[in-house]
């Protein structure tokens, strides 16, 4: 299923309106408690210039959003993506997924291979802090930062009765990958690689999987 697209805006200047598009608009601020500076990017996803904890703004390019999956795009996904700090329209381009299953995919972001990691101070009752890491990947790929299975992080179902399999998971990802590339074209030519840690090593085999039987509609170079 191809995203939905908006074919134009339709404005009624009643209060009740004004205020639900105002609570619209800023969605996805309050879900994520970032302060975001909203530039053209695709329907459903914020560029991130301020993180709480990190000392002025961000020295690289953060795109936050959610993409449906399922019949009726009743799974959303939360994705964090993150371009090169080289070299963004040739370096590969990774998607990561963190094990768990469940574990949030900011653990990647902050914790394992983004660039980002956790001051080290000693505890004093203040918040703590983000800096940037030295050993980051994205200093040589763009890496796409998914939250997944459902109810992973900020992913969620519009039906709260939805349970979702390893092999529903691998089918949402592969279908998140489809509709991500079609609302960044730009990738679609780069090294692509699949990647991730612990629990993510059984189903990341199936993705691939998905992704060979069916490249020519992904429309995605897989190597």
């Amino acid at each position: 299923m191809q995203p939905n697209i908006p074919h134009g805006l339709y404005y009624n200047y009643d209060i009740k309106s004004i205020i639900i598009h105002i609570f619209t608009m800023f969605h996805l601020l309050f879900l994520v408690t970032l302060f975001l500076h909203v530039q053209s990017v695709p329907q459903n996803s914020s560029i991130v210039e301020y993180l709480p904890g990190f000392d002025g703004p961000l020295p690289f390019y953060l795109q936050t959003g959610y993409i449906g999956v399922g019949k009726s795009e009743e799974v959303q996904l939360f994705y964090y993506f993150v371009k090169s700090e080289s070299d963004p329209s040739q370096d590969p381009l990774l998607l990561w997924l963190t094990g768990g299953p469940g574990c949030s995919s900011f653990s990647g972001l902050a914790y394992e291979v983004g660039p980002l990691e956790f001051g080290q101070k000693a505890y004093n009752g203040s918040l703590p802090i983000l800096v940037s890491s030295p050993y980051s990947w994205t200093k040589f790929a763009s890496i796409l930062f998914l939250e997944q299975p459902v109810y992973t992080g900020f992913s969620y179902a519009t039906t709260s009765a939805y349970k979702c399999t390893d092999l529903q998971a691998c089918d949402h990802v592969y279908e998140f990958l489809r509709k991500w590339f079609v609302n960044h074209p730009e990738f679609i030519s780069n090294p692509f690689y699949v990647s991730g840690d612990s629990y993510s090593g059984i189903t990341i085999p199936v993705i691939i999987q998905l992704i060979s039987n069916g490249k020519d509609m992904l429309i995605l170079y897989v190597i």
